[in-house]
Order: C-alpha cells, then sequence, then structure tokens
C-alpha cells in the first residue's frame, strides 16, 4: 500500500493535507478484539458476504419496474446490517485537523462529489462503445422504469449497509491487507450480476473507501463518501445515457 502514497506528493500542497489526512495518516486508535470473538467475526462475514452476493445477483436480475426488486433490495440492506451488527463492535472513526482528532463529514463527502465526477467523465467515454454502453444500460433500467424517491432511499439505504458490512465488519476481519481484501471481496460479490461495469466501479470506489477506513479507523467516512457517488450516479447517469 506504500506505493499510493507517492501520487498523493504530486498534487498541490492545498489538496495533499486534506487528501493525506483523510486516505493515508492513520489516526490512533485501539480495536483490536480477543481472538474468539474475532473468530466469531471472519466466520459471520464469510457467512454474510454469501448470502449477500446471491440476493444481489438475484435482485439486479429482476425485470426494470417489478415490485419485487424494491423488496430484494431492502432484503440485502437488511443482511448487510444485521450481519455487521452481529459481526462485533463498529466504530466512527476520526480524522486529524487543527492538532484535533474530529468526525469526518466535509472532506468525504467532497471525495464523493470528486469521485462521482471521475466516473461522469468515464461515462462520456463508455457511450462511445456500443459493448459498454449497453452495460451500463443494463443497471440504468431500474432508475428509468422505477420511481425516483423510492430509488433515492433504497440507494442511500443500500451505500450504508454495504459500508456499514465492508468497511465495518468484513473489514475489521481481515487480520493483513484489510484494504485490498475487503476491494476485491466487495467486487467479488457485485460478480454475481453478471455485469462487469458493475464490478469495475466497486473495485474503485471499494478502494478509495477502504483507504478512508484505513487512515479514520472507522466508518463515517466511507458511509458519507459511498452515499455520495452513488446518489450523483443515480441521478447523472440517465442523463448521459
Amino acid at each position: 500500500m506504500s506505493r499510493l502514497n507517492a501520487p498523493l506528493s504530486l498534487l498541490p500542497d492545498r489538496l495533499e493535507k486534506p487528501l493525506r489526512r483523510m486516505l493515508w495518516d492513520q489516526v490512533p486508535r485501539n480495536h483490536r478484539q480477543e481472538s474468539g470473538a474475532f473468530r466469531r467475526r471472519q466466520v459471520v462475514a464469510v457467512v454474510v458476504v454469501i448470502v449477500g452476493g446471491a440476493i444481489l445477483g438475484w435482485s439486479l436480475r429482476l425485470d426494470p419496474g417489478d415490485p419485487v426488486f424494491y423488496g430484494a433490495t431492502l432484503a440485502l440492506a437488511a443482511v448487510w446490517t444485521v450481519g455487521s451488527f452481529g459481526s462485533g463492535p463498529l466504530h466512527l472513526g476520526r480524522v486529524e485537523r487543527h492538532s484535533n482528532l474530529r468526525r469526518p463529514i466535509l472532506g468525504p463527502v467532497l471525495l464523493g462529489l470528486a469521485l462521482a465526477l471521475v466516473f461522469v467523465v468515464g461515462a462520456l467515454v463508455v457511450r462511445q462503445v456500443p459493448l459498454l454502453e449497453g452495460q451500463v444500460n443494463d443497471v440504468l433500467g431500474y432508475a428509468q422504469e422505477g420511481v425516483t424517491p423510492i430509488l433515492l432511499a433504497i440507494t442511500f439505504l443500500n451505500g450504508v449497509a454495504e459500508e456499514l458490512f465492508f468497511r465495518g465488519a468484513a473489514y475489521a476481519a481481515v487480520p493483513r491487507h484489510p484494504v485490498a481484501v475487503t476491494t476485491v471481496a466487495y467486487a467479488l460479490t457485485t460478480l454475481a450480476t453478471g455485469n462487469p461495469m458493475l464490478v469495475f466501479a466497486a473495485l474503485l470506489l471499494g478502494l478509495v473507501v477502504g483507504l478512508e477506513r484505513r487512515a479514520s479507523g472507522g466508518l463515517m467516512g466511507p458511509i458519507l463518501t459511498h452515499v455520495t457517488w452513488s446518489t450523483t450516479m443515480l441521478l447523472t447517469l440517465p442523463l448521459i445515457f
């Protein structure tokens, strides 16, 4: 992971310092668990990944506009959430600011917007490739056919639930290289959808929020970045495609 530190030094000082606080510099904390509790968390994490991946794959194979889709996605959010709190203690995290440790709020939101901008620019390129455009349209069918307020609520809830699990329960269950492991696990879960564009999005998003989790020691930053990114994408991608 040390290689990721080098690109930050190439940025202007005004950007480098806040990004370093959010994505790299680790604040002090002690979240160690006893061996029995740690093994329990690992077992719960594996079971929830399998169940959650199956529900996700099923939900995205339903026809756009199917009322069952809403129930399936809410069930998925419930699986992630119950599994997270059932695995053990979770933490909100803090970042250093002005020599004090504070909850990360504005920085993660801005990071989510910046990440969404990257995806929007990428979408303009993808739109020129028929095969990739079709993959995106498969997902956007739910936004085009569904009720926007309901989809917004579902997008928000699932973003929170996914971070509770992947950057909460699963991250804490990995003894070594948790950023890499949880990023790959998050992407592998989306393989159940059969959509390579979703897998790519999961890899990039998972890496960013994983680094936030590593730096802050908690979930607040990853949750705010995730829901900001996903909500922005829900609102902007249909306009592009």
